[in-house]
């Protein structure tokens, strides 16, 4: 006679068996695509338009703070090598000088920078902006449950970064 636990064994076994065999057959239907962001960014039309745009407008000042280094770095050799023969009122006015300029060069360097990343910024999240567009475009066109931008491993079967390259340089 079949006991109570035996029974209630068959059962559950039954049951996962039949969870799993559903399992699998929904793991078949469910893709998954992976795009690389980075790729996208170095490699999409619109994003070396951007890096040109960007380029042409901060080249006439990179060359300025490109200048003031320049002018730093001689004026304190200048100071290092007459520093020696100079009064001690005129060797602590340079120094003074010295020491405003590169504050002046510390300052546009950083306003630089911080100008550059802004723009950057807005430059990429429009790049992005139109690769989730075609992301999207891709992703309903072709079945995908599931798309991702980061990961730390991918199959390579489930890149679709180049769909999403050629819907983005080939968009109008």
């Amino acid at each position: 006679m079949k006991t109570f636990s035996s029974m209630f064994k068959r059962h559950v076994f039954v049951v996962v068996a039949f969870g799993l065999a559903s399992m699998t057959a929904v793991a078949q239907d469910f893709r998954v695509g992976f795009v690389n962001t980075d790729r996208i960014f170095r490699e999409a039309n619109l994003a070396k338009t951007a890096q040109t745009k960007l380029e042409q407008e901060f080249s006439r000042r990179e060359k300025e703070i490109q200048t003031l280094a320049s002018q730093l770095k001689s004026a304190s050799e200048k100071f290092e090598r007459e520093s020696p023969t100079l009064a001690e009122s005129q060797r602590v006015a340079r120094q003074r000088q010295l020491v405003e300029q590169d504050r002046d060069f510390q300052r546009k360097q950083r306003e630089f920078q911080e100008d550059l990343n802004l723009r950057k910024n807005e430059e990429l999240q429009g790049v992005l902006e139109r690769a989730n567009r075609v992301i999207k475009q891709v992703a309903e066109a072709e079945k995908y449950d599931l798309v991702i931008q980061e990961a730390v491993y991918i199959n390579p079967k489930h890149d679709i970064t180049d769909k999403v390259l050629n819907g983005l340089n080939n968009a109008k």
